[in-house]
């Protein structure tokens, strides 16, 4: 006899590119255009199997846009599993403060926003974001555990974390993260400010995240690894 257990969060994967020296942008938080098509094609891969993307204020902020799925066979791999042309995208924001006329409001996605019940009173009655989620802790901050508990319970399954390193470090503390895809580009940015793919406060030695590799591919001068989380 099968045991099925009931889905408490979603299963969450972080797919991040950053260069030699661990940096995700540089220290003017410019957009990351380093990695090479195949990084952009795996990515693009990451997110056609996700049933949503979650990312920060600040990396919408950075590119104004967000990466749709766009390759045929990867559509297609989506309408034969049942699920709709592109995933959700959800935008983590406390202050709630998007510019409403960049060019993400105008693809053709779904858009959900997490944020605070102060920082949600401009979006409620307005057309760009499809739901609106707000979870936040007696401190002030976003709920992370309770939100993937309501996402889960929204009906996504799998959730690819797409930046950037403040959310990362946000979710890793609160043990929601299950795999990490780190794509290593060769070039190094420097710059003791440059944001690196887990930003915060960051972790003790005894109590640092511990990863497993599953992985490691090299494609010309990139590296893909392939992290799981141990438990």
């Amino acid at each position: 006899m099968s045991v099925v257990f009931a889905i408490d969060r979603p299963h969450t994967t972080v797919v991040l590119a950053m260069t030699a020296d661990g940096k995700i942008t540089d220290a003017k938080a410019s957009p990351a255009r380093f990695g090479s098509p195949a990084d952009k094609a795996h990515l693009e891969k990451q997110i056609a199997l996700a049933d949503a993307v979650i990312f920060g204020a600040s990396t919408l902020r950075a590119y104004g846009t967000t990466l749709s799925v766009s390759n045929p066979q990867l559509l297609k791999q989506r309408e034969q599993q049942n699920k709709p042309p592109q995933p959700v995208q959800i935008v983590c924001s406390r202050s709630g403060k998007i510019d409403p006329q960049i060019r993400f409001f105008r693809q053709p996605v779904p858009r959900w926003l997490l944020t605070r019940a102060s920082s949600a009173q401009f979006w409620q009655e307005r057309p760009e974001f499809e739901r609106i989620l707000v979870i936040e802790t007696p401190e002030g901050g976003i709920d992370f555990v309770a939100a993937f508990g309501q996402m889960a319970e929204l009906g996504l399954a799998k959730l690819a974390v797409l930046g950037g390193g403040e959310l990362v470090a946000s979710l890793l503390a609160a043990n929601l993260i299950d795999e990490l895809w780190l794509t290593v580009c060769p070039l190094i940015l420097g710059g003791a400010t440059a944001p690196t793919p887990v930003e915060g406060a960051g972790f003790s030695q005894d109590l640092a995240p511990r990863l497993q590799l599953l992985a490691v591919e090299r494609v010309e001068g990139e590296v893909f690894l392939h992290y799981r989380l141990r438990r």
